[in-house]
């Protein structure tokens, strides 16, 4: 998809700051983090949410969990993170490009997170 902006991140068209890459993902920090550790991981492949995945992209959809603890203890969470996939309107989906959030780094103070 051209104009989606985690698409023109993966291009480089747009700055990001990279935490992890590899062929089939992207991890990079998330601008208005809401922990200590907030990261965005994204497939290079365009999937609008998990509502459209399919059973082709199951390899890339394990990959982003598989990767989550590498990443979460990379930025300073090892003892503890959520990994968190909005799905749509009602989850409250903001960008129309599949990403999951990581979350940690310190103990979470009073509600948890109400907008991820």
């Amino acid at each position: 998809m051209s104009d989606c902006i985690f698409c023109r991140i993966v291009r480089g068209e747009i700055p990001a700051s990279t935490v992890y890459e590899d062929e089939e993902i992207l991890a990079f920090n998330d601008i208005n983090p809401l922990r200590p550790v907030h990261v965005l991981v994204i497939p290079k492949k365009h999937i609008t949410s998990l509502s459209t995945a399919g059973v082709d992209d199951t390899l890339v959809l394990g990959r982003i969990l598989a990767k989550a603890n590498e990443i979460a203890c990379s930025q300073g969470s090892a003892d503890g993170f959520r990994v968190i996939i909005n799905t749509g309107r009602v989850g409250q989906q903001e960008v129309p490009h599949l990403h999951a959030h990581i979350v940690g780094g310190t103990d979470p103070v009073g509600p948890m997170l109400k907008r991820i």
